[in-house]
């Protein structure tokens, strides 16, 4: 039977209809396979002209670096040799004797010697090389500063990277040449993560073969088998998906890219591109900016040991962060060196020497890694008003901005201490008040510090930028100062009544307003109206001025207002933002000179080609007699007005001037106040608008007077012009008495517009003498009568 089987199958395999199949089945396979061989030959082609172009065109997006401003250093500057030392201190110097690596200092003998850096500045580059700086016997000042050939006359220390912007990606690098690559890196890098680096193609199959019996007799992953090649196309090209298919194309991808580009090619791509970690938002990509995250100093600085814990981190960034979970980052380090050592890289001497250094990425260091979140806002906002294309910011920009760090951290650690402060005295809820503040350089408008809210380095709402509050108080010195620009008419002791005021208002009910204490006064001086904040003295003086008045003085101080200006205004019934407030005092501070306020100094291109220059730009918006009127108004608002508790904290010399300023229910509290050379605004409040409790004097002026305290400052003096003098008045009726007189008030006034004289001391024996002490006549205009003031009085 099986014979017979046998032979009817080999009949049929030899029939002529069988035949044809065979041969019809053979031309379909070979058709298959070459429509197969051309797929792959195109795949492989596509890949091949993919990797190509995006690893020669180096189509990274580096985002804008910013940093801080530069500290200037000149002989006869007054600042001490602990605050350069903790300049260096943030910038990642170390102290070392002689000093004779970049990036080290030496402090001995009076001098402090500084191996300074490399560094594009907006202007030149910068080499490295010594600089001394040599101190008073105090260490309090400066008295020489030289190189190592020359006297200088001034020295800049380099800004910190303290930040970057981007439009497109959270992604942040800074790239690296091959000599900028310590060999140490490379050699750690390969022996930790690819020994056979060096003669593979991309792909290594004793790598994966020997991984592979390593996580089957683990029984878990303990080792992985792909080369520095595949793991750049994988962070590179790829997506983190995990398919068989994913993995054909990188082991392609990776035999390709070897045999187009050199190893060291290839290297310092893996080192610019691989991940190491996450900086709030930011996400750290390469060596060279992970060095700076994790250390606070370039690459080139780091010794054998902090470059094998960089080496480590790839197997696993989170789980080896070393600020996050630093014993497992010290485990991996000495691993990465006992396997340098069993490759023949390390002695065991050298081994045993580096695995005793710390980590190196401590508390000491956490300093170098603030990033400032508010201020970058502030200088994101200028970058987009200035440079229209958001592709700029993704083409590795350097923006020099105005950020003193010295005062940024104070501002920041003051709110935080004072607010914690203020709710345990005051039984408010820990963590429910909220503030905001900005420090400017009064001279420029530079930007020195910005915090928008009470926790330091949170990305998040910024109040100084966005939080729009009614301003109270702050708004009286333009009430006034719009009275003191007639000085026909109005004078510091011009009598105002502090009496009830109805303000009637079209379309809506009359307006009452009421003084904090509900109390009047009858007619006061106009600097006491202002020094004591009376808001019924305050209102009446608007009110005769004229709210069209006082409208276009704010326009000229730059502040539009939305929508028409009612007579609320004058109380400060108006939202800004702390921002806004500070443009307004800027010009106070600045004797009448309206200059933008910014905090980018300079934008140079990646090649170093300057793309922006912030010069000085002022506008006279007002003449300095009056603004320096008002401004000593305000400088007795400090010594004996409703700031008078910075005064007495500053031994009531006349070195600020400043406004507190409270909103209805005591939900904002608010002080703006500057010395000669920094302006400063605070605001105290609830996200929930809810009351705090606290006036301007008893919330903000705390942590404006708790960060003068803590920075360096030079005292307001009252600039003398030629056109002020001192007239000594009486303070009941507001004219000249003689200076002997035990009532008289000096004050400044405009010459050619002095008080109408009285004879005698007391109000009651005024003479109503309104001629000048040369017999001329007295410009009165429209200024009251002693008659109208006495009725006043004595009503």
């Amino acid at each position: 039977m099986v014979a017979k089987k046998t032979s009817k199958v080999s009949k049929l395999l030899r029939s002529p209809r069988h035949s044809t199949f065979l041969l019809a089945y053979k031309a379909w396979l070979v058709r298959f396979l070459i429509m197969l061989a051309v797929v792959i030959v195109a795949a492989v082609v596509y890949l091949d002209i993919t990797i190509r172009n995006q690893f020669e065109g180096g189509n990274w997006a580096i985002p804008a670096h910013v940093y801080t401003r530069p500290l200037d250093l000149y002989v006869g500057l007054t600042i001490a040799e602990s605050s350069v030392l903790d300049e260096l201190g943030e910038l990642g110097y170390r102290f070392q004797i002689g000093a004779t690596e970049p990036g080290t200092y030496e402090n001995s003998g009076g001098s402090l010697t500084i191996h300074v850096r490399e560094f594009q500045f907006w202007d030149e580059l910068r080499l490295s090389g010594r600089v001394r700086i040599g101190f008073n016997p105090t260490k309090t000042k400066i008295v020489s500063v030289t190189s190592t050939s020359e006297k200088l006359d001034l020295f800049q220390l380099e800004g910190r990277l303290f930040g970057s912007v981007s439009s497109i990606s959270h992604e942040d690098r800074e790239l690296l040449t091959w000599d900028q690559i310590p060999e140490g890196l490379v050699t750690a890098l390969i022996a930790i993560e690819d020994r056979n680096f060096f003669s593979h193609w991309g792909v290594s199959p004793i790598g994966i073969l020997r991984a592979a019996i390593a996580n089957i007799v683990q029984g878990r992953v303990v080792q992985g088998g792909s080369t520095l090649t595949q793991q750049l196309v994988k962070n590179y090209y790829l997506t983190a998906e995990r398919t068989i298919s994913r993995k054909v194309v990188e082991l392609v991808m990776a035999v390709l890219l070897e045999m187009h580009y050199s190893k060291q090619e290839l290297l310092v791509a893996y080192i610019n591109e691989v991940y190491l970690g996450q900086a709030g938002n930011r996400a750290i990509h390469g060596f060279g900016l992970g060095s700076q995250f994790l250390f606070g100093r370039p690459l080139q600085e780091l010794n054998g040991a902090e470059l094998a814990t960089l080496a480590g981190l790839v197997k696993g960034p989170s789980h080896y962060n070393p600020l996050k979970h630093p014993e497992r980052a010290l485990e991996r380090r000495n691993i990465v060196l006992r396997v340098m050592q069993r490759e023949g890289i390390l002695n065991e001497v050298q081994t045993g020497q580096l695995q005793q250094l710390p980590l190196g990425t401590g508390r000491s260091v956490s300093i170098q890694r603030r990033s400032y979140p508010d201020f970058l806002d502030l200088v994101r906002n200028q970058l987009g008003n200035d440079f229209k294309d958001a592709a700029l910011f993704d083409a590795g920009l350097r923006v020099y901005t105005t950020l003193n760090p010295r005062i940024q951290n104070v501002v920041e650690t003051v709110i935080s201490d004072r607010l914690s402060q203020i709710e345990k005295s005051r039984g408010i809820q820990a963590g429910s008040l909220e503030a905001a503040a900005i420090v400017l350089r009064a001279d420029n408008g530079e930007v020195v510090a910005l915090a928008g809210g009470r926790d330091r380095g949170f990305a998040g709402y910024n109040r100084a930028l966005d939080a729009i509050r009614p301003v109270g108080s702050l708004l009286k010195p333009f009430v006034y100062l719009s009275a003191l620009e007639q000085p026909s008419a109005y004078g510091l002791g011009s009598l105002i009544a502090d009496k009830s005021i109805t303000v009637s208002q079209k379309g809506s009910e009359d307006w009452i307003p009421q003084n904090y204490n509900g109390e009047e006064h009858g007619f006061v001086m106009l600097m006491d109206g202002l020094k004591h904040s009376y808001n019924l003295a305050t209102v009446n003086l608007g009110m005769e001025v004229g709210l069209d008045t006082f409208g276009d003085l704010l326009k000229r101080f730059k502040y539009d207002h939305e929508g028409p200006l009612y007579p609320s205004a004058l109380l400060g019934a108006v939202p800004m933002t702390v921002s806004e407030v500070a443009d307004l005092y800027l010009t106070l501070a600045n004797s009448g000179f309206k200059t933008p306020t910014k905090s980018v100094r300079s934008v140079l291109s990646d090649g170093g080609e300057p793309l922006g220059r912030y010069p000085l730009s002022i506008e006279q918006v007002a003449q300095p007699e009056s603004i320096a009127l008002i401004v000593y108004a305000m400088q007795q608002v400090v010594l004996d007005g409703t700031a008078r508790a910075i005064g007495d904290r500053f031994g009531r010399a006349p070195g600020y001037a400043g406004k507190t300023g409270t909103s209805d229910g005591y939900r904002d509290s608010w002080y703006a106040g500057f010395s000669g050379d920094y302006l400063m605004v605070v605001w105290v409040g609830r996200d929930d608008n809810e009351s705090t409790g606290l006036s301007g004097a008893s919330g903000a002026a705390h942590i404006w007077s708790d960060t003068f305290a803590n920075i360096s400052t030079r005292p307001l003096t009252l600039t003398l012009l030629p056109d002020l003098t001192f007239i000594p008045v009486n303070p009941v009726t507001g004219m000249k008495i003689d200076a002997s007189c035990l009532n008289a008030v000096t004050l400044p006034y405009i010459a050619s517009y002095e008080p109408a004289s009285q004879s005698g001391c007391a109000a009651g024996t005024s003479n109503r003498n309104i001629n000048n002490t040369d017999g001329t006549q007295k410009k009165t205009n429209k200024r009251r009568g002693v008659d109208e003031w006495l009725k006043g009085i004595f009503k």
